[in-house]
């Protein structure tokens, strides 16, 4: 592995809307520090990535609106690298927009494409997968997506079916999986040769570029429209004009599920994309009655299985309840059982 032939490529445009009241669209989570640790999930993000690139070579692809949270996060990233997109189209533009970038400037690179909002807990072991990976689309053509070892029947993940159980090896990819149901995901999880995708994706640029132009040929079509304003004044004005353009498409189903270059590499990495305050829970310290708690004083009495996230306030007193979540920030406020929380979109909507 050349790490200086290596590019980080962060997802950050999304708007977390199942961890509101803390994560809202004008500030969403992968800016905020949700497990109380002293940084934000994108820093933790580049964090993770710091063995296997240079600071020089990440990228963030977000949201116009993101951009300045984005420079005072990460200061290390050039401003140039931080790329806003002017209106959201799913993955599969926002990857060809930076991907096209990346190319122009460095036609050798090597890419790794992740999103800013996950945690992993195993970071040493994480950075010899993306290494392994990096080798494999470094030396070949293929596409190398990295899936997680299941510890449990999860139906909020989408699975990759590999042809073989074997994990921390590239191996060959049989299809990719939506959310199964509870019947379904068992049945995963017994075979042994299924893992969750962490929708982090390694390749070659010009692996990439082909595979695109062969699958995604109106996005590339925008992009080699865009191509002569990038790295010039004329950059924001023609993005905005070209990239609404763009279809809507993630590049699971507009690369990922077509291509026959697909290659996964597995290994429990302790990874979680922290999509729900369950979620949130489950990777936070909990006290002898199962609460789990970030904030500067709450206080529980008779309180049990609950998660408290109420770092805005000075002190808070909860007496009695269990199996609830309790989240503050900025003057929001949500009280509702962590039975309920699947309609917490639903909350957040209402008027």
């Amino acid at each position: 592995m050349k790490k200086e032939q290596n590019h980080i490529v962060i997802m950050a445009g999304g708007i977390g809307s199942r961890l509101w009241p803390l994560s809202t669209p004008a500030y969403p989570k992968q800016f905020i520090d949700i497990l109380g640790v002293g940084k934000t999930l994108i820093q933790l993000t580049v964090e993770r990535f710091l063995p296997v690139a240079e600071p020089a070579h990440f990228w963030v692809v977000t949201s116009a609106r993101y951009v300045d949270i984005v420079r005072e996060q990460l200061p290390s990233v050039p401003p140039e690298q931080i790329l806003a997109e002017p209106e959201a189209r799913n993955t599969a533009p926002c990857i060809a927009y930076a991907c096209t970038k990346i190319r122009l400037r460095y036609p050798e690179a090597n890419i790794v494409v992740t999103p800013a909002d996950a945690i992993v807990l195993r970071t040493e072991k994480f950075a010899e997968v993306i290494g392994k990976a990096l080798d494999e689309t470094a030396s070949g053509g293929s596409i190398v997506t990295v899936g997680i070892a299941p510890t449990r029947p999860e139906t909020g993940y989408g699975y990759i079916h590999a042809l073989s159980a074997e994990t921390e090896k590239v191996v060959e990819v049989s299809e990719f999986k939506e959310k199964p149901d509870l019947e379904t995901a068992r049945a995963y999880l017994a075979d042994g040769k299924y893992f969750w995708n962490a929708g982090i994706f390694v390749w070659n640029v010009r692996t990439i570029d082909a595979e695109l132009r062969r699958h995604a040929p109106q996005i590339m079509g925008i992009m080699d429209r865009l191509a002569p304003a990038l790295y010039t004044e004329n950059e924001t004005g023609a993005l905005a004009e070209l990239f609404p353009q763009c279809e809507k498409i993630s590049i699971d189903y507009a690369v990922m599920e077509k291509s026959d270059r697909i290659r996964v590499i597995a290994a429990d990495l302790g990874w979680s994309d922290l999509g729900s305050w369950g979620s949130v829970k489950g990777h936070l310290p909990a006290d002898e009655r199962a609460n789990a708690v970030v904030g500067q004083d709450v206080r529980l009495f008779g309180a049990e299985g609950n998660l408290v996230h109420t770092a805005g306030e000075k002190t808070v007193v909860i007496d009695g309840l269990k199996d609830y979540i309790v989240a503050e920030k900025d003057g929001l406020l949500l009280i509702c059982p962590l039975a309920s929380e699947q309609l917490i979109k639903e909350y957040s909507a209402s008027k």
